[in-house]
């Protein structure tokens, strides 16, 4: 087993299905069968998901919307994405609770590091929502500084592309997907599969990002078992692998 300890980061379009809008049950139910699976091997599992499927902060402000309020509608989406989510692994036969980064009781309990790992170390499925709990900071960023919080051995960005290329692969044909790349590439060429904040911080504590296709079957368990799956960004990649579809 290659990880032991894993945050799974998922885009609240990836749970709204084929539209990307609202809360897709089949969707949540594959991907609650996938991380059983990972969980059967003894793997500890944390979860950040998105809440565009819901509303996008920083689309509000566009129509209008003072940014910090917009932000704090987008943290409420997220805890919806989170309970259901909760209840689709609950229904797949996993312990899981969600933990917010403010207070929301009854609703979830308070996102509190050594809460956290003492519930996965017995088997439960951490769904942490609410994003870092302040404004001007994505999902992505906040899925990165749980992975960090948390020790996990990777932060698992699960998107509905097979890893990372050098241009937008449903713009160009010619794009050319990355193996593995550095950080600091990611950065230089300003490649937008998380935003840069995520990336220098997971560069600077050393956590290493996979970024995969969440839709393409048996991928997170291959992933974890040690199989070359998606993109691998970490700081100890000696070459930059180019793979041309």
């Amino acid at each position: 087993m290659r990880y032991n300890r894993i945050l799974l980061k998922l885009s609240g379009e990836a749970i709204g299905g084929k539209d990307g809008v609202g809360l897709d049950e089949d969707v949540m139910a594959r991907y609650a069968g996938a991380v059983a699976s990972v969980v059967s091997r003894g793997v500890q599992v944390a979860i950040v998901i998105g809440g565009g499927n819901i509303f996008r902060g920083l689309a509000g402000t566009e129509r209008g919307f003072d940014r910090v309020r917009g932000d704090q509608m987008g943290m409420l989406a997220t805890v919806i994405n989170s309970i259901g989510l909760s209840l689709s692994l609950r229904n797949a036969g996993l312990k899981s609770e969600v933990f917010t980064s403010t207070p929301m009781r009854p609703m979830a309990r308070y996102y509190m590091r050594d809460e956290v790992l003492d519930y996965m170390a017995e088997g439960g499925v951490a769904i942490v929502a609410g994003g870092t709990g302040n404004p001007f900071f994505t999902t992505d960023s906040a899925a990165a500084l749980r992975a960090c919080e948390l020790g996990a051995d990777a932060l698992l960005k699960g998107t509905k592309v097979d890893g990372v290329y050098d241009k937008d692969p449903k713009k160009h044909t010619d794009a050319v997907k990355y193996h593995s790349i550095t950080f600091d590439k990611v950065i230089e060429d300003n490649l937008r599969v998380m935003d840069q904040t995520a990336f220098t911080l997971c560069r600077e504590n050393d956590m290493p990002v996979i970024v995969f296709d969440i839709n393409e079957e048996g991928s997170l368990e291959r992933l974890v078992a040690g199989e070359e799956v998606g993109t691998l960004v970490s700081n100890h990649v000696k070459t930059i692998i180019n793979i041309q579809n």
